[in-house]
């Protein structure tokens, strides 16, 4: 029931939609009732119960085909509606998700696989579908048709309607049996299948790599696996279908050997006329098939419902990271650019501090680089920056301001990061280049490349800046990728530029290049670097240097080198390398 009310809410929306269909239902359930009254009239002309009239018959089939031509109608009206309602809210529901997911924040998505959150987004919402287009409809027919024939039939014999309705409580109580026991069994099928899909987009992500290994065998089996145990669900929850459907029909047809008996008992007894006799038979189909029809609802039921979880799951999702009360909207051209770390931890699991105590200030225009060995926090201290992670203690400062203070989407305005691990879209280069700019022209699109140092290499490219760069920029080296990432932190003229390892992936002439790009840049905007080379930071107005979470030391690079410390030793390191 509160999965039912929760989808009764997000129909808001289609409420008249699916009030039409609703009204076309009960039009329809009016009609089926009277059908069957009308040839139980003439059944009692025929048989000489009333005053036989040929004019009486005709009516009555001009009646029947009115009923029948308006049967059209309705049930087109009930199909199309609720099906316009349904596939409305699917795509409101998909937009809806995905809405979420962009609110989310980062440790949402390190907890959870990709291809599971695509399940949930296609398949789970794609069950909204069902639930409105055809279980809810169909319960409705079919209760209003039970309601409505049980009345009839009451009204027509009610010692034989009384026992034609002894095996309904047991329908109901099978029914709330299977309802226990299955539901269960659906959400675990529908997680494996989100399981499954998560297995087939980790394995097509990584292909190159299966391939490159030889380890078509072990990728294929947990495909397999994956595919099994969705595939065992499924079949424990149809297993239990197989045996409640039987069950329903025999119930429902002891019904029809009640009437046969006791009905013929009672017709023999003269106790039943021929024509209630026929009126209850006709009756009586009227009123198991929705009995019947309810117990299959019911299994689609719980299928819809178990979905109808797994997306409430997502949009219940608390954000960790979100705007505050009164969030303070900026605009990023009036932002200096002035950073600022105050005793500031972070903790990604609880009781493994990542961050430990960190204090520094970055001035407006000026270059900070961060340095340090893998894992001691270097690109968390960027992730706290763009606010994808609120610190565990302390505060983060932009020109005076707590980012918390600041709302979100105008804080990361002020900033352009550029990560090691390139992320380009399916799409032209120009329109990687600006995607966070989509009304650049072609000239700063240009502008950027050649800041970047990658504009030749795409003017050597068949189609130039309109080359497609395939998935992830499959189609571009990694040296290509890093500069048109750099193109794109470039032109969207952000007042302060992240660089986590950005130059990783290029050669030592580009590196050179871009370097002395983003030296032009000086004092037009604030820089961060993130390094391991140590060569490429040489020029940086101060160098922070962390180890375990802390900074052990700060200055420039002649500062640094002039002493003994971490510092000197890995550039010496590098150096004789």
């Amino acid at each position: 029931m509160k999965q039912l009310i929760r989808a009764a809410k997000e129909a808001r929306k289609c409420k008249w939609l699916l009030f039409v269909s609703m009204i076309s239902t009960v039009c329809l359930t009016v009609i089926n009732l009277i059908a069957p009254q009308l040839i139980s009239g003439v059944t009692k002309d025929i048989t000489g119960e009333s005053e036989f009239s040929i004019k009486t018959i005709q009516n009555t089939a001009i009646i029947l085909l009115s009923l029948y031509l308006l049967r059209i109608l309705f049930r087109f009206l009930n199909s199309y509606m609720s099906h316009l309602a349904a596939w409305r809210l699917v795509f409101d529901m998909r937009v809806k998700i995905y809405d979420k997911f962009q609110a989310l924040s980062m440790d949402f998505f390190r907890n959870t696989q990709s291809g599971d959150l695509v399940s949930r987004s296609i398949n789970d919402t794609g069950q909204f579908e069902m639930l409105y287009a055809h279980i809810l409809p169909d319960s409705i027919t079919n209760v209003l048709t039970a309601v409505g024939v049980t009345a009839i039939l009451f009204m027509t014999n009610a010692k034989l309607a009384l026992f034609t309705c002894i095996p309904i409580p047991f329908v109901f109580f099978a029914g709330k049996i299977f309802t226990k026991k299955i539901r269960p069994n659906f959400r675990v099928a529908q997680k494996y299948q989100g399981l499954l899909s998560a297995q087939l987009q980790d394995n097509f992500s990584g292909m190159q790599e299966i391939q490159t290994f030889g380890q078509q065998e072990k990728a294929m089996a947990k495909v397999k696996e994956k595919a099994a145990t969705w595939k065992d669900a499924i079949l424990r929850a149809l297993k239990m279908s197989a045996i409640f459907h039987p069950t329903v029909e025999f119930l429902t047809s002891i019904g029809n050997v009640v009437v046969v008996g006791f009905g013929g008992y009672l017709a023999y007894l003269n106790q039943l006329e021929v024509s209630e006799m026929v009126e209850f038979l006709l009756y009586l189909s009227l009123f198991y098939a929705p009995v019947t029809s309810l117990a299959n609802l019911l299994e689609q039921m719980n299928q819809a419902l178990a979905a109808v979880e797994r997306v409430s799951e997502i949009l219940d999702t608390p954000e960790t990271v979100s705007n505050s009360e009164n969030a303070i909207a900026i605009d990023y051209k009036n932002i200096k650019g002035e950073i600022t770390f105050y005793n500031v931890s972070f903790s990604y699991n609880e009781g493994t501090p990542v961050l430990k105590n960190i204090s520094f200030t970055v001035k407006p225009g000026k270059s900070v680089a961060v340095v340090g060995a893998t894992g001691v926090g270097k690109s968390t201290l960027a992730q706290l920056i763009m606010r994808f992670y609120d610190p565990t203690e302390g505060v983060v400062k932009l020109d005076g301001y707590d980012i918390k203070q600041l709302e979100i989407t105008s804080l990361r305005k002020t900033m352009a990061m550029v990560l090691q691990d390139t992320f380009l879209f399916n799409g032209t280069i120009a329109e990687n280049i600006a995607f966070a700019r989509p009304d650049a022209t072609m000239t700063e699109i240009e502008s950027a490349a050649r800041i970047s140092g990658v504009h030749d290499d795409i003017l050597r490219l068949p189609n130039g800046y309109e080359t497609i760069v395939g998935e992830r920029g499959a189609k571009l080296s990694g040296g290509q990728k890093q500069r048109v990432a750099i193109a794109r932190a470039i032109i969207c003229s952000a007042p302060i530029l992240i660089l986590d390892e950005a130059t990783a992936s290029v050669d030592v002439r580009t590196e050179a290049g871009i370097q002395a790009a983003l030296t032009e840049l000086a004092g037009t905007r604030t820089v961060i670097t993130i390094a391991h080379r140590l060569s490429t930071i040489k020029n940086s107005d101060e160098i922070l240097v962390f180890k375990d979470g802390k900074i052990i030391q700060g200055g420039t690079h002649e500062q640094l080198i002039a002493v003994q410390g971490l510092y000197k030793e890995m550039y010496e390191l590098q150096e004789n390398a």
